[in-house]
């Protein structure tokens, strides 16, 4: 996807004021790395480094790679540690370099998917694990918001493979082992991403948690926006969002991790 320099280079002048990194979420990641004291380790589109810097703090050898210019610029204020500005599809490590790698919400902006992944097999030591947390086309329309913003959802749903497609590019890459986990959103999340807010549709009123969001920014149409938007606001108002969203309640989860061995 040629616009994600763009994009998170507006995305990310005010990105930390609702994208922290969340506790339960970093946790969840480490346990499923199961990184090692002495190990060596890549978070791929670290961003402003919140989830990198947890890392770190929690006494990780993590570094990091980050393509906008003006998240790099905040990541490596924050965090002591290698961010290299780079693409995941031209990464700038030699082969079996990193004991694991980690991906946040990112691999939707991907220029080249397959590429990325490619890249990324190849830093990896043998025996090494890339853990990353994305979401699937089914998952996206399993949302709400599809109730307010159908072309939004649609638009950010092709952008993405389904489960068993991304299973299938994995172990063409060459990962022998790989295994999902779903994700329901948890309350009180500390990182206003996509859906993290299902229980809370309040809080898609507001710009700012809009302005976070690449979906908003990226594949939001002005008028379907603003029209949703005003029909989200007096749903709200009169009750009718509580059926909307027990509607969409569903079983597959909100999100997805995909973890990936190198053997």
């Amino acid at each position: 996807m040629d616009s994600s320099q763009p994009v998170y280079n507006t995305i990310g002048i005010n990105y930390n004021a609702t994208r922290s990194a969340d506790p339960w979420i970093t946790g969840k990641m480490i346990s499923l790395l199961q990184p090692k004291a002495e190990g060596l380790y890549l978070d791929v589109g670290c961003g402003t480094g919140n989830y990198l810097r947890n890392f770190l703090e929690k006494g990780y050898n993590f570094y990091g790679v980050e393509p906008s210019e003006v998240m790099l610029a905040k990541a490596k204020i924050q965090c002591k540690t290698i961010i290299e500005q780079a693409f995941v599809e031209q990464l700038p490590f030699e082969d079996c370099f990193f004991n694991g790698v980690t991906a946040m919400f990112t691999f939707h902006h991907w220029k080249d998917q397959r590429k990325g992944l490619n890249e990324i097999f190849r830093i990896l030591k043998p025996g090494s694990k890339l853990v990353f947390l994305s979401f699937t086309p089914e998952q996206l329309f399993n949302y709400w918001h599809v109730h307010y913003f159908p072309e939004m959802i649609r638009r950010s749903a092709e952008i993405v493979p389904d489960k068993q497609e991304m299973i299938s590019w994995l172990q063409a890459v060459g990962f022998s082992v790989v295994s999902t986990e779903n994700y329901f959103v948890h309350d009180e999340l500390t990182d206003h991403f996509f859906y993290s807010n299902k229980r809370r549709p309040e809080k898609y009123l507001d710009p700012e948690v809009r302005n976070g969001i690449s979906s908003f920014t990226a594949f939001s149409d002005p008028d379907e926006l603003k029209s949703g938007l005003i029909q989200l606001e007096n749903d709200i108002g009169s009750g009718e969002i509580n059926h909307v969203m027990q509607k969409y309640e569903n079983v597959i989860g909100d999100y997805i991790f995909y973890i990936a061995e190198k053997n």
